[in-house]
């Protein structure tokens, strides 16, 4: 069977992943906005995104003197609390990073961003029970635009604690929520083929992808049980389907390695 690696879904990144070209493009217009005044409030929001931009880059001094910057212009933005908590966390000063991210809560409440992220942030750090907790007050709260995601990510946490059933009981509420949630599917999916449900793992996915859009981590499960079953035509359907839909992807690079290791 896999190796469980927990994996958090997020509702909304702080900002939208930056590419080769926008970034190198952010870095070199840094130059250019001293020769103008900015509103502190958009300045800051540049600069949080330089910083975040700096950090996807590894280089942690350049994005804290950033995030630095940032607070500094803004200090009651919830997205500087944040990105500064991510750096720290980071950084491994855990202390730090668990004062900025409760200030990111104190400052927005209500953002499923920030609510999000601290508690991914606690599980990652052994602090299951804080972070479940979190997650599931997210969930029931009615302000909650994502209870789905947060139902799904007390499951990813609880499953990093060894308590799996806990985590199938929120993967199947989520799923009751909102059935075309794939990544809710996907992770319930998972947990079955850990322990060998194979029947219902396969089920599951068949179901989803029959009725709703199919997604590579879904049909990279699909292949890996259809091969635990012996079943080589399913295989191939799955793999046929994941080439031709997912080209490039890292489940079909995944994929690859798997038939060139067929045991």
């Amino acid at each position: 069977m896999s190796m469980h690696i927990p994996r958090f879904f997020s509702p909304r990144s702080l900002v939208q992943p930056l590419h080769g070209g926008v970034l190198a493009l952010l870095l070199l217009s840094a130059c250019a906005s001293n020769q103008h005044k900015e509103k502190p409030h958009d300045a800051a929001v540049y600069n949080v995104q330089l910083g975040l931009a700096y950090m996807q880059q590894g280089d942690l001094e350049r994005a804290k003197d950033k995030l630095d910057r940032a607070l500094s212009q803004d200090p009651d933005s919830a997205d500087v609390r944040s990105a500064r908590a991510t750096l720290f966390a980071r950084l491994g000063e855990k202390d730090k990073a668990d004062a900025e991210f409760r200030a990111a809560l104190r400052l927005a409440p209500q953002d499923p961003r920030m609510v999000n992220n601290y508690a991914v942030y606690l599980c990652q750090n052994g602090r299951s029970e804080e972070g479940v907790k979190r997650f599931l007050e997210a969930a029931r709260n009615p302000l909650y635009p994502t209870p789905e995601a947060a139902y799904t990510n007390a499951g990813v946490c609880l499953r990093s604690a060894k308590r799996d059933d806990e985590a199938r009981a929120n993967f199947m509420r989520a799923l009751q929520l909102r059935p075309n949630f794939a990544e809710a599917q996907f992770q319930l999916a998972n947990l079955q083929f850990d322990h060998g449900e194979l029947v219902p793992a396969r089920t599951g996915i068949d179901n989803f992808i029959g009725t709703y859009n199919a997604t590579a981590d879904l049909l990279l499960l699909g292949v890996r049980i259809a091969r635990a079953q012996g079943d080589r035509l399913a295989v191939q359907r799955y793999a046929r389907k994941l080439q031709l839909d997912f080209p490039g992807t890292e489940q079909a690079r995944a994929l690859a390695a798997l038939e060139h290791n067929p045991g």
